[in-house]
């Protein structure tokens, strides 16, 4: 898993996430129309993406301001779990699910947010 960030303005108006697995990019794949919730949102600690003991349903991006894209995280043992997915792999196949070690997941999401927090956090 990959998590990048747009960087904002001036390349767009906002700041989005990026969710890649094996180098394709869910959301893109998932709903063209869609972008990523901001880091903010996403990324921060104790987040709608860090796995918990209870599976959740977690809104990931949206389109014309509705969230339209939801993934299912789970915690299995030492592994992550993202499920009910549907977009198309390498070979066209349809992907419903992923797994990510624990360790590196949770890793990722607090690289990804260090790089961008500060630009994500809304100044008050």
């Amino acid at each position: 898993m990959l998590i990048g960030t747009c960087p904002g303005p001036p390349a767009c108006t906002a700041v989005h996430t990026y969710l890649f697995v094996d180098g394709l990019d869910v959301i893109g794949r998932s709903d063209s129309r869609a972008v990523g919730l901001g880091p903010d949102i996403l990324l921060r600690p104790g987040g709608p993406l860090y796995p918990a003991d209870a599976a959740r349903s977690v809104g990931v991006a949206s389109s014309q301001g509705h969230t339209t894209l939801h993934i299912r995280v789970r915690l299995r043992g030492a592994t992550v779990v993202w499920s009910e997915l549907t977009y198309p792999g390498l070979d066209d196949g349809v992907i419903e699910e992923v797994c990510f070690d624990l360790e590196q997941y949770v890793g990722e999401i607090a690289r990804a947010y260090g790089v961008c927090g500060r630009a994500a956090t809304p100044v008050r």
